[in-house]
């Protein structure tokens, strides 16, 4: 996918959206040719990803770690902003595998102020950090590390015109 560079978000418009953006959808290939898309909740740390999943994501991103990622902002073309990822992904299979990653903690500190009250409880304070951890066969963590980044910002189409 190219895009002209004149509409890219720039590092910090890429960073703010990264940051506090909820969802972002992951595409992971699936049993047979299927494509498995799914809104996830999630944590930038490290210029990689970091979710906490279970049950085809994780089990697709075992048999094959290619993805993608796409998390926009707005609905009218005019103002549609967005950031896709190629990406590659790492499934954290033990509590010593999460404890070895570089940024993992900071991702759970980043996701529990984030997340604060998002499933419908009174937030916290302070915010307490997610501590998911592995469980039974398919409850992980998975960071993801973009490959190719194609990002736009539709505000800016007036400098190509």
């Amino acid at each position: 996918m190219s895009l002209p560079r004149e509409i890219a978000l720039s590092p910090d418009q890429l960073e703010d959206m990264m940051l506090t953006t909820w969802n972002i959808r992951i595409a992971t290939h699936g049993p047979g040719e299927h494509i498995n898309l799914t809104p996830m909740w999630f944590g930038w740390a490290g210029n990689k990803v970091y979710m906490t999943a279970r049950g085809q994501k994780v089990v697709n991103l075992r048999q094959n770690s290619n993805c993608t990622l796409l998390l926009d902002h707005n609905e009218k073309f005019p103002e549609l902003m967005g950031i896709m990822m190629r990406a590659t992904a790492k499934v954290l299979e033990d509590k010593a595998t999460e404890d070895a990653d570089p940024h993992l903690a900071e991702a759970r500190v980043q996701m529990g102020a984030k997340y604060n009250g998002g499933h419908g409880e009174p937030p916290t304070d302070p915010p307490v950090p997610n501590n998911s951890t592995a469980k039974g066969s398919n409850r992980r963590w998975i960071v993801i590390t973009p490959r190719k980044t194609v990002t736009w910002d539709n505000h800016k189409l007036d400098r190509i015109r």
